[in-house]
């Protein structure tokens, strides 16, 4: 018997040396809830901008134009043109293509049929790679190239001058890049559109799925819309090249503010900063 207990303890022991380690991971990479903003604190981002969401003005800015990769800001491209494009409600084929990407999964499997709205959801809410990627080889007609040329071409006429898209999904992120000021200029256009400013609103959202799940709750990465009043989006992103990326959108007092980060050690933290610093601006 006391083996037993000496075995118990050591399994409890690792169990929580685990979880500790884990959650210092979280910490590190800037991904807990429980940073903030203090008064006067700098922006640990590489680039960064934040404009007034009204007039496209300027308020803070720093390598605003440096072309970097996005990491899953590029998702809402991807969502922007499919929204666009109509047909919400009608099913997605999935190829098994789209089934292979890592390593944000939604577990879609090849063959079956998602409908498209489901689809847009789990891409900007939970940023599912597979999700966008099914999006996009639908959009472009079973190409991938099609929908980058398609990508290309809104950047084109969004006046995105330093942006090239090579991913749906962002994951890809050698040739993927844009800017922090580019970005402004899309989330600005993507949030004119009722359907897409709706989903990045949104906190939770439930859904009715195939079986044999049937259903599927989602909880927005965002967690400035849990945690910031006024937020009213936008999206995140990371990867182990991109660092850290935010566009967030905030309201307060009559004015809007959109925010984007790229390449930050910690959005959580830089993302209150930069909106602090916007709303300065007079």
């Amino acid at each position: 018997m006391p083996e037993c207990r000496s075995e118990r303890f050591d399994i409890v022991r690792r169990a929580a040396c685990l979880v500790g380690s884990c959650f210092g991971l979280l910490i590190a990479l800037g991904l807990t809830s429980g940073a903030s903003a203090t008064p006067g604190q700098s922006i640990g981002a590489r680039s960064y901008v934040a404009i007034d969401a009204d007039s496209g003005r300027i308020l803070v800015a720093h390598a605003s134009e440096a072309r970097r990769p996005i990491a899953s800001l590029t998702k809402v491209m991807t969502a922007l043109i499919v929204i666009e494009r109509g047909a919400l409600e009608a099913p997605v084929h999935v190829t098994a293509a789209a089934t292979h990407v890592e390593p944000e999964r939604e577990g879609l499997v090849a063959g079956r049929s998602y409908p498209r709205v489901a689809l847009l959801w789990s891409s900007l809410l939970v940023s599912s790679n597979d999700s966008a990627t099914a999006l996009a080889v639908d959009a472009g007609a079973g190409s991938l190239r099609r929908f980058y040329a398609l990508m290309n071409a809104k950047a084109r006429s969004l006046g995105m001058t330093r942006t090239t898209y090579a991913s749906p999904s962002g994951l890809n992120d050698t040739t993927n890049l844009s800017t922090a000021l580019d970005q402004a200029i899309l989330t600005r256009a993507a949030l004119a559109n009722p359907t897409f400013a709706r989903i990045v609103a949104t906190r939770i959202h439930r859904t009715r799925w195939p079986p044999p799940t049937y259903a599927k709750v989602w909880v927005n990465h965002n967690k400035m819309l849990a945690t910031t009043p006024g937020t009213y989006g936008v999206k995140t992103g990371w990867t182990t090249r991109a660092g850290g990326c935010l566009i967030v959108a905030e309201r307060r007092g009559g004015r809007s503010v959109i925010g984007v980060i790229l390449g930050s050690p910690s959005i959580w933290v830089d993302g209150p900063t930069l909106i602090d610093k916007a709303f300065a601006v007079r």
